[in-house]
């Protein structure tokens, strides 16, 4: 099983999760995406398609074949976006948090979304935002109910977005869906993710995310054609793994335990 975290993140949101997993036996592992944390971060690639094939490359360096991809926000538009992409690794996927792209390219989300995807295409400034840590705060207290954003939590994700070159890499992924949608690099990821999931899926959404409503999530069971679970957690925002880790972690083990061997 590989984790793919979220923005503004790193491996460590799935850090409650690697341990009770690992300890049912299961053999896990989590990675920081391309532009963060230790990882590399080349000025392009930032594009789906290229994310997909690094944590396509990632499940064969582990010397696997195929993996259940497991993410939060941007992993888990990642992971949905690994059966079409690159199904030759994909065994199964679980989305944290985050709405099919077929579905989210193809409508407009609530206000808050909308407002915080355009400042984030501005060039500069939201660099600067993510680096002096207002921007970071912005992003962490608009996914819902922020309670969960303590100082602790501020200090880990600022100490993120202050590697070099994070803070401009991770807008890159945000940058990326929204200019290429009348390009052709963007209509032919949108083409390819309209095909239908056929491996189970797994999707955990904050029953208050205000970024992603659950209402609006749920419609991606429309495209998951194999075996589907939904659960719904609540009093959680768009943070789930870390506003409510007993509560992932117990919906990734039980739906392992009822995955086929």
């Amino acid at each position: 099983m590989l984790l793919l975290h979220g923005f503004p993140q790193c491996w460590q949101t799935w850090a409650p999760q690697l341990e009770a997993l690992a300890a049912a036996g299961h053999r896990v592992a989590a990675m920081d995406l391309r532009g963060y944390g230790a990882s590399d971060k080349p000025p392009r690639g930032y594009d789906t398609p290229t994310l997909a094939a690094d944590v396509a490359a990632v499940v064969r360096s582990l010397g696997a074949t195929r993996a259940v991809l497991a993410g939060t926000g941007w992993g888990a538009w990642i992971a949905w976006s690994m059966p079409a992409l690159q199904p030759a690794s994909t065994a199964a996927v679980a989305a944290v948090g985050m709405v099919h792209p077929a579905v989210a390219l193809d409508s407009r989300g609530p206000l808050a979304a909308t407002a915080l995807l355009a400042a984030l295409q501005v060039p500069v400034l939201p660099e600067r935002g993510l680096r002096d840590g207002s921007l970071l705060e912005r992003a962490l207290r608009a996914g819902g109910p922020d309670a969960w954003v303590t100082p602790a939590v501020l200090e880990r994700a600022h100490r993120v977005m202050r590697v070099p070159f994070t803070a401009h890499c991770s807008l890159e992924y945000f940058r990326w869906v929204g200019r290429s949608r009348g390009r052709r690099d963007g209509r032919a990821y949108r083409a390819a993710v309209e095909q239908d999931v056929t491996v189970p899926v797994l999707q955990v959404h904050g029953a208050d995310d205000a970024l992603v409503p659950a209402g609006r999530a749920r419609r991606s069971a429309s495209l998951a054609t194999g075996p589907y679970r939904w659960v719904e957690v609540p009093d959680a925002g768009h943070y789930p793994t870390e506003e409510a880790p007993a509560a992932v972690t117990g919906a990734l083990l039980e739906w392992l335990a009822d995955l086929p061997a």
